[in-house]
């Protein structure tokens, strides 16, 4: 019997998620496979209006931090998706449930961390585009996509996994499903995955009406449901029938469709040709963990809601960034103890929150007298200052925040886009995603340690135009950033019999551990006390400077440190 072809991980599903984690995975050297259920990834629900989806902060960074923001075009062609759209103060920056929160209304001085030389914060692209980029940018790596083989089987071994797809068999060290919603991976593995059930059956329609004049543009909130006409002939419903239509799975007619339309519009509108439709509901589960044994989830794979606000598409791309460095260091050995189970730990709150907030949106539009109540208290509050930028904060995904175990202000955010007295920024510096040390101060003693790292700690010594503070508040004048872009910064305690100049470790990450380094989250170098403790094996700086943890501010390094993620925001 021939030997089983075997790769580093094999990942199931070729959607955007499984694509940006396979990159991730081939940038840090790993052979990976990928295997897609559909033979051709072309969809009309993938193409506008219908594929059309809203990419968030961290998203957006994440792009721009492995140089692919660039090859996204539709942004550029279209700036506000929104319908009736307006230029100026009055110009909707999203909505929450439905109700649109506008530019001017937003405090941007409230993220006080976020520079002018930031990314966007929101920008448009359709889920066809974003995989034909990623898709690129895998295949350029090395991975290997194979459509039309969908994994229909696994048995895990102590050291890997041997994976059957129809009638062929892989082996690899880790399978990680980013398979969707129906994951087939899940299933297989026996991930709990525990939610509520739906209040409504969503219907995305392309239909030609024999009297268009019946319908609203735009999002239209009614006393029997919620119908949106994006542009002529595109709508899409929601008939809170507890999910009833889409669990029993019946075809969707005409016939259905138009019935359905004329009771939550309150009209008599006639549908003369149906060209697509599709359910889909607000279930809100989550796995309560991301990983069973060498089994590892990610994507709606591992997390399901109702797409309303679009925070789908984003969450799922961050567990691709935050999992990709981590896993890579795990393949190649250069992880420390418990670091790849920091992707759940991170990540599954963060996931948490989506869902909750998905699940608020739905309660507030439900149709009884005391949803309708809440809706208008929200309403009034989403139009003050402090309301608007709340919800931009969160939509857009810029107060997204990794609680861990430091007092720094910047700790867990992600790593501010610095910008040199060059004109570089340190974002472009991250396309490879490899870990950055970031020194402000020039310090030779930090130097030595990137050096000492073999190579997989890039040093970095160049003034920022700003600071945000950061030498200001003391010693503190060097950064490292983790592969998933987030620094963590804080201090480390000491210990008098610990000996001088060591890199100290922190609960969460340290820079320098085993060579693996946190490059998604900055980590900010403390000047320490002269006994600060040495761990065994590490390089050590000759100066009395130590690296505490990782935070989110100030410095890069790439995957493998420990309790952080890649260079950029994981």
């Amino acid at each position: 019997m021939a030997p089983l072809e075997t790769h580093d991980a094999i990942i199931s599903g070729a959607g955007p998620v499984g694509l940006f984690l396979a990159a991730e995975l081939a940038l840090a050297k790993c052979s990976v496979l990928v295997l897609e259920k559909a033979e051709d990834p072309h969809s009309p629900l993938k193409r506008l209006p219908f594929g059309m989806r809203g990419l968030s902060a961290p998203t957006i960074e994440a792009l721009y931090r492995r140089g692919l923001l660039d090859q996204l075009e539709i942004h550029r062609q279209i700036k506000n998706p929104h319908s009736n759209a307006v230029k100026g103060a009055r110009r909707q920056a999203g909505h929450f449930a439905g109700i649109p929160f506008h530019d001017g209304d937003i405090d941007p001085s409230q993220w006080r961390y976020r520079l002018p030389s930031s990314t966007e914060t929101s920008l448009v692209s359709e889920m066809a585009e974003l995989e034909a980029v990623l898709a690129r940018r895998a295949q350029a790596l090395g991975v290997e996509i194979r459509r039309g083989l969908a994994v229909t089987g696994f048995h895990r071994t102590e050291d890997g996994v041997t994976v059957q797809a129809r009638d062929s068999s892989f082996k690899a060290q880790w399978l990680v499903g980013c398979d969707g919603s129906r994951s087939v991976v899940r299933k297989l593995a026996g991930f709990e995955f525990a939610g509520t059930e739906p209040e409504f059956t969503g219907y995305t329609t392309r239909i030609d009406l024999v009297d268009p004049e019946k319908l609203k543009p735009g999002r239209n909130l009614t006393a029997t449901g919620m119908y949106l006409q994006s542009q002529p002939g595109y709508v899409l419903i929601q008939d809170f029938d507890g999910g009833a239509f889409h669990g029993a799975e019946k075809p969707i007619t005409l016939e259905h469709v138009q019935e359905v339309l004329r009771r939550v519009s309150n009209t008599d509108v006639t549908i003369s040709a149906l060209h697509v439709a599709a359910t889909w509901t607000d279930r809100a589960r989550q796995a309560t963990s991301y990983r069973n044994g060498r089994v590892l989830l990610a994507g709606d794979a591992a997390h399901i809601h109702s797409p309303l606000g679009g925070q789908g598409l984003n969450l799922g791309l961050g567990d691709a960034m935050n999992l990709g460095w981590k896993l890579a260091a795990t393949i190649r050995k250069q992880a420390p103890e418990g670091l790849l189970d920091s992707y759940y730990s991170e990540r599954y709150p963060i996931g948490a929150m989506v869902l909750d907030w998905s699940r608020a949106q739905v309660a507030i539009m439900k149709l009884d007298p005391h949803a309708r109540a809440l809706y208008a208290i929200v309403r009034d509050l989403i139009n003050t200052r402090d309301g608007a930028s709340y919800f931009a904060g969160r939509v857009w995904g810029v107060s997204t925040r990794y609680e861990l175990a430091f007092d720094h202000p910047l700790v867990g955010y992600s790593v501010p886009n610095f910008e040199f007295d060059d004109g570089a920024r340190i974002g472009e510096l991250m396309h490879r995603g490899q870990g950055i040390l970031l020194d402000f101060a020039s310090n030779a003693s930090l130097k030595t340690v990137a050096s000492e790292s073999g190579g997989r700690l890039e040093y970095v010594s160049r003034n920022a135009k700003d600071r945000l503070g950061l030498s200001e508040a003391g010693p503190c004048t060097r950064t490292p950033i983790r592969p998933g872009h987030r620094p963590r910064a804080g201090t480390t305690r000491s210990s008098s019999r610990s000996s001088p100049g060591a890199c100290s470790r922190s609960r969460s990450s340290s820079i320098c551990h085993s060579g693996a380094v946190d490059t998604t989250r900055l980590f900010v170098a403390k000047s320490a006390s002269p006994s600060t403790r040495r761990r065994p094996g590490l390089p050590s700086p000759t100066g009395v400077n130590t690296l505490a943890a990782p935070t989110t501010c100030g410095a890069a390094g790439p995957p493998g440190a420990s309790g952080g993620a890649p260079t950029g925001t994981a």
